[in-house]
C-alpha cells in the first residue's frame, strides 16, 4: 500500500491530515460491521513525531477544553467518537476552526507555542485521541492556560 493515509495540508502554525478510513466486514457474510481509521503508521512518514505518549480524552456535550498551549510538547489530535471543533489561534492572532469527527476523521497537528481549544458540538460525549511528542509527568509545568477574549464562543452555544 502506498503512502496514502493522508491528504496533508501543512500550514505555518499547524497541520491538518485527512485520515484514511476503511469499512470492516463480517467474516461470515461480508456485511459491513464497522470501520477502521488509520491514525498513524511508522512507514507513512506523514508526521515527524514519533509518539512518546498516546491518550484519549472525553468532552461532554456543549463543553470545551482549553484554550491552552504547551511550551514544549507537540501534539496531534483526532476525534474518534462524536464531533469536535478545534479552535487554533494562529501566530498572526487570527483563528482557524477545524472539524474532526468519527465520520470525517482529521488529524490536527499543533506544535508547542500555538494555543488551541476544542469544543464538543455533538449531542453525546465526544472522544479525542492524542499523540504527543513528550509524555506527561505529574511535576510537569509546561501547559499554560490562555484566554481567547476576542473569540466568539457563543456561536457554538457552549456553557
Amino acid at each position: 500500500m502506498q503512502n496514502s493515509c493522508l491528504n496533508v495540508l501543512d500550514r505555518r502554525d499547524f497541520t491538518i491530515i485527512k485520515l484514511e478510513k476503511h469499512d470492516t466486514k463480517d467474516i461470515h457474510d461480508n456485511h459491513v460491521n464497522g470501520s477502521l481509521t488509520v491514525v498513524w503508521r511508522d512507514w507513512d512518514n506523514t508526521i515527524e513525531l514519533e509518539p512518546k505518549m498516546v491518550y484519549t480524552t472525553s468532552v461532554n456535550p456543549g463543553e470545551r477544553k482549553g484554550p491552552h498551549l504547551h511550551t514544549k510538547r507537540d501534539s496531534f489530535f483526532v476525534c474518534t467518537r462524536g464531533k469536535v471543533i478545534f479552535v487554533i489561534k494562529n501566530k498572526d492572532g487570527k483563528y482557524t476552526e477545524i472539524e474532526s469527527s468519527e465520520e470525517e476523521p482529521v488529524l490536527i497537528g499543533i506544535p508547542h507555542g500555538i494555543a488551541s481549544a476544542h469544543i464538543n458540538v455533538a449531542n453525546e460525549k465526544s472522544t479525542i485521541l492524542t499523540m504527543a511528542s513528550l509524555a506527561w509527568r505529574p511535576d510537569d509545568n509546561e501547559m499554560k492556560n490562555v484566554f481567547f477574549d476576542d473569540y466568539d464562543w457563543e456561536k457554538w452555544q457552549i456553557k
